[in-house]
């Protein structure tokens, strides 16, 4: 077992692109970190930096005291599960789970003892003599990670795993690599672009965008208090409802003069008829959607104009901030083109600064 440390680690291709822009991450021994970001923001590359399968434009990875830029992957002591499975078709499972055993040259009963412990703990016993094309996607992927455990490595290295299964498959898996996580304590850092995936996995979460680090802590902590409005959509299902302050109706008492834009999660909104608790904030709107979704209903609408103008204005191409996404319990709600109310708590508002890069307390 081993920390994995990334100072000021940067990655620049010869056109000029930045791809990663200086990324300061800590992974103590033993934690489980996700690093998670919409498509392109640089995570994936940011990982094969860790295993050596890219090159480091400049700054250190240090995995367990020792400095690896120039280290080759082999030579790192770390694990990889790809999103492909990366399985030998005419080889089976135990072959496959034993292969890179046998390449370093261990001792045949070193071998199959590894290996059938990693089949046992995986529940594969049953399935080593068969090959990946007789395998469930499930399957494939424990045979992956198999192939992982039995290398005993520091460090394990997940690039998003489950992108290729079914969602029945995700939710289940996803529990299985936490529970085996635990068992191992082996210190692990998983890719993903699922923020569900990724807030119930991980001990410490990075978001990443743009090839940088927008923010990193425990995810509940992340969930409670984003740093940025980008943490504040992307992390939560459904996303953060997000309204520019500048022209609109809403006047917040004692707010700070750098409060730009003010969020507030759907689930704390509440539907109301009537006059909103002193110092709450009261939305009126219209609703033009809902979805239902068994326990919960999403009610989307669109916030009452004044003076025949929306209350607040969007950039050319973005999503109106007139429009308000309520989540409430149950399967019963309003009808579309209802006019209602709503209002959120003091306590629950999320305030930031006009260009969403920071958050105001």
């Amino acid at each position: 077992m081993a920390n994995v440390t990334l100072r000021n680690v940067k990655k620049a291709y010869p056109n000029g692109f930045e791809a990663i822009k200086g990324v300061d991450v800590d992974v103590a021994d033993g934690q489980f970190c996700v690093l998670v970001g919409p498509s392109g923001c640089g995570k994936s590359t940011l990982l094969r930096m860790v295993a050596g399968l890219e090159t480091i434009t400049s700054g250190e990875i240090d995995i367990g005291g020792r400095v690896v830029n120039q280290v080759e992957p082999a030579d790192r002591d770390i694990a990889m599960v790809f999103q492909n499975y990366a399985l030998y078709p005419h080889m089976s499972v135990y072959n496959n789970m034993a292969y890179g055993l046998r390449n370093r040259g261990m001792p045949k009963p070193e071998i199959h003892t590894r290996v059938q412990e990693a089949a046992r703990i995986l529940e594969l016993s049953a399935m080593l003599d068969r090959r990946p094309g007789q395998l469930s996607g499930g399957q494939r992927q424990r045979v992956a990670m198999g192939r992982a455990i039995v290398r005993q490595p520091k460090v394990f290295l997940f690039d998003e795993p489950l992108s290729n299964l079914d969602a029945k498959l995700r939710i289940a898996m996803r529990v299985e690599i936490r529970k085996l996580q635990r068992r191992l304590s082996t210190t692990s850092i998983y890719v993903t672009h699922d923020q569900l995936e990724a807030m119930t996995l991980a001990d410490v979460l990075v978001v990443m965008n743009g090839g940088q680090v927008e923010q990193i802590g425990n995810p509940l902590q992340i969930y409670q208090k984003p740093a940025t409005t980008f943490v504040a959509a992307f992390i939560g299902a459904p996303p953060m409802n997000l309204i520019p302050l500048r022209g609109s109706d809403i006047k917040l008492q004692g707010a700070s003069s750098d409060a730009g834009i003010l969020g507030i999660r759907p689930e704390d909104l509440v539907m109301s008829n009537g006059s909103a608790p002193d110092g709450s904030v009261a939305l009126v709107m219209t609703v033009e959607a809902i979805e239902r979704v068994g326990a919960e209903t999403y009610v989307y609408g669109l916030r009452a104009q004044q003076n025949g103008q929306l209350a607040v204005n969007s950039e050319p191409g973005e999503p109106s901030p007139g429009e308000i996404l309520v989540r409430i319990p149950g399967q019963e709600g309003p009808a579309i083109g209802e006019r209602i109310g709503a209002f959120a708590p003091r306590e629950k508002l999320h305030l930031f600064t006009a260009d969403g890069r920071k958050r105001v307390n």
